[in-house]
């Protein structure tokens, strides 16, 4: 797939014959498992796993497994966002549990569940931007990159406007599965809370900080940072081709975790992930005629 911009000419088309075209060019995408996105999971969890034993034993430095880790946990929330989804397998499909098991395994760095990160990030999607309804508006406020890490840290206090945004979104929705999702995600801090108070008994305070609490914090700031406040500041307008923007990242596309081209995941939500970038290019011509807030076509790649 070649990286320049599609260069063909829309001019003229009304607005069925773009839809049209828009969904023929997304379909593309579409319907076929990604492997990279599959072994991305696997390996992120494995990785992340053994850096306990090989710090603990001493066979690698303290410092080295904070620096992996810290990597490792802002790896964790994407691919859980592709089952949530249903990109990996929809439901009835055969590889079911295999989109199962990733959204839930994949979020085991991050301490959070898979249930709870998926009925927040539908939510999201059907009410982009707007405050009372979009669990993820909290963290779009800022106006500068420091006040969004001063509302990351503050949102990992108790009782937090962050925290209870997703506890307000899960009472609204007020069904089973939300309830479920709540008690679920109670239940996972405690056991997170149990290891880390279990190795700082044990004489691993150090190697508890530095392999996961601080990793965590690291690691959620610069996902909300890329995957929330940069694809959607300043977060006030609302419909299909406005509630996302583009913007350029500091070391090209996938040091923002790909969300450079977070509005072809807004528009067509099962285009995978590594697709995405590629999507945009193609997609281009007709976002640009619908007047969406991309990139000129010289940084949108």
């Amino acid at each position: 797939m070649s990286n320049a911009i599609a260069d063909y000419n829309v001019s003229g088309l009304s607005e069925a014959e773009l839809t049209r075209m828009e969904r023929e060019i997304a379909r593309k995408y579409m319907g076929k498992l990604s492997i990279p996105m599959v072994l991305w999971p696997i390996a992120n969890l494995i990785c992340w796993l053994s850096l306990w034993p090989l710090v603990m034993s001493g066979i690698m430095p303290l410092w080295m497994g904070f620096i992996i880790a810290t990597v490792n946990i802002t790896l964790s929330y994407l691919p859980s966002h592709e089952a949530q989804h249903d990109i990996y397998a929809r439901p009835g499909d055969k590889l079911r549990w295999l989109n199962e098991a990733i959204g839930h395994l994949s979020l085991i760095p991050l301490a959070y569940g898979y249930r709870i990160l998926r009925l927040t990030h539908l939510e999201h999607h059907k009410n982009t931007n707007k405050p009372e309804l979009d669990p993820d508006h909290i963290f779009n406020e800022g106006t500068n990159l420091w006040q969004v890490i001063k509302s990351n840290i503050s949102a990992f206090q108790p009782s937090s406007k962050g925290s209870d945004s997703y506890a307000a979104c899960l009472e609204r929705l007020g069904t089973p599965e939300a309830n479920r999702a709540y008690v679920e995600q109670i239940s996972i801090l405690l056991v997170h809370m149990a290891i880390l108070f279990t190795c700082a008994a044990y004489g691993y305070a150090l190697e508890a900080l530095l392999l996961w609490w601080l990793p965590l914090k690291l690691g959620v700031t610069y996902i909300r940072i890329y995957l929330s406040w940069l694809p959607h500041y300043p977060g006030h307008e609302t419909g299909r081709y406005r509630d996302t923007r583009g913007f350029k990242s500091w070391l090209g596309v996938w040091s923002s975790l790909a969300m450079t081209a977070h509005i072809v995941h807004h528009l067509h939500p099962r285009i995978p992930l590594d697709k995405t970038p590629a999507a945009l290019r193609e997609l281009y011509p007709i976002l640009e005629a619908r007047k969406c807030d991309i990139l000129e076509r010289e940084h949108a790649h």
